[in-house]
């Protein structure tokens, strides 16, 4: 008898069916931590840890842009890379080539629904034959870096065993995060912030001009852990006013850039400290919140007389 059951709780508190997924079902931290969570190569790794489905998918955009360096990927077009992999996120495995076969047609149909939901929810553009083959180079010249340089396999068996004809890439194109050396895996929470900022610019249209470029997130990352710090210094009687300190850890704080409405167009960023939160606990962007600034300062906004995008 097949259970009853066939959804999944995530991260935010809502609910996935995977048996009949909806577009709207999850949150875009919940696809992130999902995919920082899910693992390549069965898990298998020559590093302290494995290597995340997220980090994975970074890694193919940029690779994917660096085929065609002067031609700016459209919105769509990077997005589709970037989420290429979203089902094995939401179903959280990533079942390694050669058992896929034997995993029989209603695994299959999973798939399929959970990633015709993922194309629904961000709108992804129909792959044409030679996008899909530019795509399928890249991910195959990621899998043949990934497989010399993080899962142990020798050039040798990168193409008689794998069967992969694609020479694996010698620089890590990702950018270094501090601590870590090239091609070694980053930590969940490391994968899981980069994802989701860069499906946010992607989602919300910024920087657009270079799709695959990773400069501003990870810009934004040691800006909020900077915000961190500089928070923890603060007097004490302005810390205990904030309802929600800042950490300095992206998945923890909402970072935002806010921008007056009116005729004085002043603009402000950093993370919300204090604010009203919906039943999902996620911020009431046009009430009255509390930002503190990259500048060191407690500003409160009201959101109704602002533009503010969660960056």
């Amino acid at each position: 008898m097949k259970p009853e059951r066939g959804w999944v709780r995530l991260p935010s508190g809502r609910r996935l069916n995977l048996i009949d997924p909806r577009p709207d079902a999850w949150q875009d931290k919940d696809l992130a931590i999902s995919l920082s969570r899910t693992y390549r190569w069965g898990g298998h790794s020559i590093w302290d840890a494995p290597l995340s489905v997220a980090q994975h998918s970074l890694l193919v955009l940029i690779l994917r842009q660096q085929m065609q360096p002067h031609q700016p990927l459209t919105q769509g077009e990077a997005l589709r890379e970037l989420l290429h992999d979203a089902d094995e996120g939401l179903l959280g495995f990533d079942p390694i080539t050669p058992l896929k076969p034997h995993l029989g047609a209603e695994f299959h149909a999973v798939v399929s629904q959970l990633r015709a939901a993922v194309a629904s929810r961000y709108n992804l553009p129909p792959w044409s034959s030679e996008d899909y083959l530019l795509h399928k180079r890249a991910d195959h010249t990621a899998a043949a870096s990934e497989a010399l340089h993080v899962a142990g396999w020798s050039a040798e068996e990168i193409r008689d065993t794998l069967n992969v004809r694609l020479s694996p890439a010698a620089v890590d194109p990702l950018p270094l995060l501090p601590g870590h050396r090239p091609w070694q895996p980053w930590t969940p929470r490391s994968a899981a912030a980069l994802f989701l900022a860069k499906l946010r610019e992607l989602v919300q249209g910024t920087h657009l001009e270079a799709p695959a470029d990773l400069t501003a997130v990870a810009a934004r990352e040691v800006t909020i852990a900077s915000l961190g710090a500089a928070f923890s210094r603060m007097p004490i009687e302005q810390r205990i006013r904030c309802s929600t300190p800042a950490t300095g850890d992206s998945l923890s704080d909402t970072y935002v850039f806010v921008e007056t409405q009116d005729i004085s167009q002043q603009h402000c960023e950093g993370v919300i400290v204090d604010g009203v939160r919906d039943d999902h606990g996620e911020w009431l962007l046009d009430d009255q919140f509390t930002v503190f600034t990259t500048e060191h300062e407690f500003i409160r906004i009201s959101g109704w007389g602002c533009d503010v995008e969660i960056q």
